[in-house]
């Protein structure tokens, strides 16, 4: 936890819910074949993201708890030096997109839940989209989606030294937890930073690559609460002060692109680049609108990172595929127990 407590001894499982459920800010799956020949498939990795009872019928299979918002990104046109996208245009285009808390359970209590995740769809004229999906952590809790699957196994494994071992064997899980154990809480979606983590590729107007990562930047003042004084508001306070705040006006994020160096990894969201790479603020997201999830317009939207505009496209890193691809098991799983979903119209 962020600071010691009474609940100090209960750091253990938080750091474990971190793990499990707060690096759920992906639900991945390697579809491709160099784990043959038990080669992980997106059924295996969603199903293995399930808590002790099971799935919450009708409900992402992570990051199943969420609200839906509504705005606008203006773009500076900044970006245009690193990307052709039509994104990266000066002007505004409609973004769509859900807050949300990376646990599988619908019903979590906010202050239980490590990680935050944003989803993202911006349009622009041409028809073309740009879905991403990012996380608070700076970085993610492993280094490949098989180490993912083990992670997950490990979790839910009854050996008391299932994740002991499973550390030894994967020591970049490490920056993961200290950042569990340290990073401050926030009361509110809103002051919160958002990491793309994965890598991609911006290709500028002259052809020309440049290897990327994004974070959104908040325009509103973090401010640190300790997780007790988090759980004395109540099961749903993230929901409820995101409605407020943005009735009272909009809230902002500033859209920032960092470019890699030659060298700096790129298939590896474990490890960070230096502070000192180049950044550029391409513009900003403005949320106007806030709406529950039961009948918002994020509700049916898959947040799969590959659907990209032209101008942008996959990098090394294996993430983004493997999300693809368990995402839209986790789409196919939850469309097809629609009138589970509570309040659901048939």
């Amino acid at each position: 936890m962020p600071q010691r407590s009474p609940g100090r001894s209960a750091l253990g499982s938080l750091v474990l819910i971190a793990a499990v459920v707060g690096v759920g800010g992906a639900a991945f799956a390697y579809t491709a074949g160099w784990l043959s020949p038990q080669r992980l498939t997106p059924d295996k990795l969603v199903a293995a993201l399930a808590p002790p009872g099971g799935a919450a019928p009708g409900h992402r299979r992570n990051h199943a708890k969420g609200i839906c918002f509504t705005g606008v990104f203006e773009s500076n046109g900044a970006g245009a030096v690193l990307s052709k996208a039509q994104v990266f245009a000066a002007g505004q285009y409609p973004a769509l997109g859900r807050l949300n808390l990376a646990t599988p359970n619908p019903n979590a209590a906010d202050a239980t839940v490590r990680v935050r995740g944003i989803g993202l769809r911006i349009a622009t004229p041409d028809g073309q989209e740009w879905r991403s999906a990012m996380i608070d952590p700076p970085v993610f809790a492993v280094a490949t989606p098989q180490a993912f699957y083990e992670l997950l196994t490990a979790s839910g494994s009854k050996d008391p030294e299932a994740m002991k071992t499973f550390a030894a064997a994967h020591p970049e899980f490490g920056a993961f937890v200290a950042w569990a154990q340290s990073a401050p809480w926030t009361g509110s979606y809103a002051e919160d930073r958002f990491n793309s983590l994965n890598s991609f590729v911006f290709t500028d107007g002259s052809g020309a690559d440049h290897t990327v990562r994004w974070s959104l930047l908040p325009a509103a003042q973090t401010v640190p609460v300790a997780p007790e004084e988090l759980a004395k508001l109540g099961p749903d306070f993230l929901d409820q002060d995101i409605v407020k705040r943005v009735a009272a006006g909009p809230q902002r994020w500033t859209l920032a692109v960092t470019v890699a160096n030659p060298g700096d990894p790129t298939s590896d969201p474990t490890k960070a680049w230096p502070a000192d790479r180049r950044t550029v603020e391409v513009g900003t997201l403005v949320v106007q609108k806030i709406e529950p999830e039961l009948d918002g317009p994020c509700r049916d939207i898959n947040f799969d990172p590959t659907v990209l505009p032209a101008g942008i496209r996959t990098s090394d890193d294996p993430f983004p595929a493997a999300r693809s691809a368990a995402y839209a098991r986790s789409y196919d799983l939850r469309t097809a127990e629609h009138d589970a979903y509570p309040g659901a119209k048939p």
